[in-house]
């Protein structure tokens, strides 16, 4: 029996420059203590000016392919999650795939929004257990500070830039995806855009002085929406890999908002030190979020071989996802 695609190894980016609450406190009409007790968010990181998804996503990329130890020319196909590429077209995994040397891999990017990690997740494991590939590099990559409206003070103390990237293998150990699944309502699409800068509206200055090139949302139907569907898919994913309620070691989820995350924790029993939470630090990163909490979950915690973890996430579209995983690793 063939075996199960495998995460063998994972890495991540953060800027350096820091944008907290207080200094958001100077630009729009908000609070430290607002912010905290609606999101959980005090800081979030920026990308440089002259540093875009392309560069973030390269040195995430790096960090995997070290940690997994396989070298980029071992590379069969670079999938790429983002919503903020450095161009629509070439695709900012072809930016990717020349930059790390990965001469033999095919390249293509990956929109799903926020639930973008599940979802190239879904098409690695496709590819690997069907034989078509062997190494696959998931790179999620964000700029969203290129498209946050600075001046909106609903949007703006949300989002930061960062970058995360998974080897998925066919190998004998590594992190077991045993389920994928994935969801899509696009009758909600309109309550989470961008509203300009595709065919439906290119860039005019019409759209340049509506501010339609920055991200539009309407937060209290987003979040409705949020908590039931990743509960659904949390709870599909689990009962396809036969996890049960109760046996969960780790909750890795997207870091959207903090009463989201901790009423998903509540709803299937998983203690909150079990619950690895990046959103204090980072804001978020989309589709970056959640394989930048996976990265630092996995290098500051003992993951025993056998323990099992779900990762989940929510985003435009509307999309959502779930994965349920197996740690099949000796560490240490």
């Amino acid at each position: 029996m063939k075996s199960k695609a495998k995460i063998i190894g994972v890495g991540a980016y953060l800027p350096e420059r820091v944008l907290s609450n207080h200094d958001l406190e100077k630009m729009v009409e908000t609070s430290d203590e607002w912010i905290i007790s609606r999101t959980g968010m005090k800081e979030r990181r920026l990308a440089a000016q002259g540093e875009f998804a392309s560069d973030m996503g390269y040195e995430a990329a790096k960090r995997a392919l070290d940690n997994g130890k396989i070298k980029a020319e071992e590379i069969d196909l670079i999938l790429v999650a983002t919503g903020t590429p450095d161009y629509v077209f070439p695709s900012t995994a072809c930016l990717i795939q020349t930059n790390l040397g990965a001469v033999n891999a095919a390249a293509m990017d990956l929109q799903a929004a926020c639930s973008g990690y599940i979802y190239a997740l879904s098409v690695a494991k496709a590819y690997i257990e069907s034989g078509m590939h062997k190494n696959i590099l998931i790179v999620a990559t964000e700029k969203l500070s290129s498209i946050v409206d600075y001046e909106d003070r609903n949007t703006c103390v949300l989002f930061g830039d960062g970058a995360s990237a998974c080897v998925v293998s066919d190998a004998k150990e590594g992190y077991t995806i045993e389920n994928v699944t994935l969801g899509c309502d696009g009758q909600q699409s309109e309550i989470l855009k961008l509203p300009a800068g595709g065919s439906k509206r290119p860039a005019s200055i019409e759209t340049v002085q509506k501010r339609e090139h920055f991200i539009y949302m309407e937060g209290r139907e987003v979040f409705k929406h949020a908590v039931r569907r990743m509960e659904e898919a949390v709870k599909t994913s689990m009962d396809a890999a036969g996890f049960k309620e109760g046996e969960i070691s780790w909750m890795v989820p997207h870091q959207a908002n903090l009463r989201i995350i901790n009423a998903l924790a509540k709803r299937f029993k998983v203690p909150s030190d079990q619950v690895y939470v990046t959103i204090h630090k980072y804001g978020n990163t989309s589709s970056s979020s959640i394989g930048i909490a996976l990265d630092e979950l996995l290098k500051e915690k003992e993951v025993k071989r056998g323990e099992r973890m779900v990762l989940f996430g929510f985003g435009a579209g509307l999309t959502w996802g779930a994965a349920s995983l197996t740690c099949e690793v000796d560490r240490g």
